[in-house]
């Protein structure tokens, strides 16, 4: 399974997500692959293209490579888990 994170380390909403990701790494035991993109510009090139159609366009993002499904902002940590285990 193919979880990535793109995040800006400033970012707040990506500041509180940090907590989520965490515990989703603890419960499910997986790893959520993590790009700073807000001071690496090959990370926002990433998620520019994990982002073609142009849905999300900032950060945090979220991409489950192996469903498809992207989460665009902050979510509660329900959210988060569904989208991990493709829910």
């Amino acid at each position: 399974m193919a979880l990535l994170e793109f995040y800006g380390k400033e970012c707040p909403h990506c500041v509180r997500m940090n907590e989520h990701v965490e515990r989703l790494e603890k419960e499910l035991g997986v790893e959520v692959k993590k790009f700073e993109t807000w001071h690496d510009d090959a990370n926002e090139k990433l998620r520019a293209a994990q982002d073609a159609d142009g849905g999300c366009g900032g950060v945090p993002f979220f991409v489950n490579e192996e469903t498809g499904v992207k989460i665009c902002g902050a979510v509660d940590y329900e959210s988060l888990k569904a989208w991990a285990t493709g829910k």
